[in-house]
């Protein structure tokens, strides 16, 4: 459990962050720039997510058996 919680404060760190720099870099003219940290994070946040899915999905064929 203590692994899911750490998931979801870095996941809320990251999104932290990403708000900081997006307000940053659009502030002082680099939208484009903005735009592709924000980018970034997301896809960095989505392959986080998309790894505890394929654990849970693998913990699911486990405990059923479905091998």
């Amino acid at each position: 459990m203590g692994t899911n919680v750490d998931l979801i404060f870095k996941i809320a760190g990251i999104g932290i962050l990403l708000a900081v720099l997006h307000q940053v870099l659009t502030r002082s003219g680099r939208d484009e720039m903005a735009t592709m940290t924000t980018l970034a994070g997301i896809i960095v946040v989505l392959f986080m997510v998309i790894q505890l899915v394929n654990d849970l999905f693998t913990t699911v064929r486990t405990m059923f058996q479905l091998y």
